[in-house]
């Protein structure tokens, strides 16, 4: 089968960043689904994990990245008892199991859910790591209720044009959320608006003087899509006595949890591939929250973040989607659809 990897770290401008190889077709065990892939979606992560691989070569076989997937299920397990052959799904895999960035993928079918009917391929790949990450972190670490908050209570939502922001706003409006977003240029500005944001203020100037300007001093829940400690200090300011704050990226320098101490604010962490990578008792939950984030697609509740779409899935379109990630100016999200023949 046709398959995209990497052996070494490379920047991305170089022509062996991502190389097209041929892989055997995978077999699915137990409770995994073989996938034809249609659509991948390009996060972070992936570039991350690039730029992670051995520096001089020594990886013996490349290594697939790729955890976004909109597809059709070829073949199951024999444990297998949500799908069955001719499924249209959508999922985002394991980060300790081979990427999805080739024409067949193994994947447990607790991570998975029927493809909202309502969009196509492309639409619903650019959904589930997203999906997954806003939704964990409003509902499960933050204790936002997706049923709806009493009137009034306010998100701030720092990087509100990324992929994961973009769901969040959505998500936050769902559950009644006065939303502020923080978008630096225009264009990232009308597109939190686009996605239901109340307000959008800039967090390359002082978000506590922003907040002060929309006298909204203080905030109950806090998503930070960007660098943790790059914003730790105001929102340790911002964030009201026993509110709430949510991290997705790591912290580069240490961070003062003092800070949060008399307020007895909350700080906690999100990171979608927990229950995968450990393979927790509760796993199935993936596969419970994408079928609800389906459901609200298909009532147009909630509406799919894809911007653009390249075509076929190879090598030299995938270098051309990590370098527009890396730029760190992507709005909403980039997808690849179609092998070549």
């Amino acid at each position: 089968m046709k398959a995209i990897g990497c052996t070494r770290s490379l920047l991305i401008t170089g022509p062996d960043s991502l190389q097209d190889f041929e892989l055997s077709k995978p077999s699915p065990q137990d409770r995994d689904l073989l996938v034809r892939v249609e659509a991948v979606s390009v996060n972070p992560v992936d570039t991350k994990i690039r730029r992670s691989q051995a520096a001089e070569g020594q990886e013996a076989t490349p290594r697939v990245l790729g955890w976004d997937v909109a597809g059709v299920v070829e073949s199951v397990g024999t444990l297998v008892r949500l799908f069955q052959a001719g499924d249209e799904v959508y999922y985002s895999g394991s980060l300790v199991r081979p990427g999805a960035n080739s024409e067949y993928h193994v994947v447990d079918e607790r991570l998975v859910a029927q493809k909202p009917a309502s969009i196509n391929m492309e639409e619903a790949a650019a959904l589930p790591l997203t999906a997954i990450t806003a939704y964990e972190a409003l509902f499960e670490r933050l204790g936002i209720s997706p049923q709806g908050e009493p009137e009034g209570k306010v998100i701030l939502i720092i990087g509100g044009a990324g992929g994961v922001g973009s769901l969040a706003i959505q998500l936050a409006k769902i559950a009644n959320l006065h939303v502020i977003a923080t978008a630096s240029r225009p264009e990232s500005q009308a597109w939190c608006r686009k996605m239901g944001a109340d307000e959008v203020i800039d967090h390359t100037q002082s978000i506590p003087d922003q907040l002060e300007q929309l006298h909204r001093p203080m905030v109950e829940y806090i998503l930070n899509t960007s660098q943790t400690d790059q914003h730790w200090e105001a929102m340790c300011k911002a964030i009201k006595p026993q509110g709430r704050i949510c991290g997705i990226v790591d912290t580069m320098e240490s961070v003062d949890l003092n800070a949060l101490k008399r307020k007895s604010a909350t700080f906690v962490w999100e990171f979608m591939f927990t229950r995968s990578m450990f393979k927790t008792d509760d796993m199935i939950e993936q596969h419970h929250l994408l079928t609800r984030i389906a459901e609200w697609v298909d009532r147009n509740t909630i509406q799919s973040t894809l911007v653009e779409t390249l075509s076929p899935i190879n090598a030299a379109n995938l270098r051309t989607a990590h370098a527009m990630v890396e730029s760190g100016r992507m709005i909403g999200k980039l997808v690849l659809a179609g092998w070549p023949s």
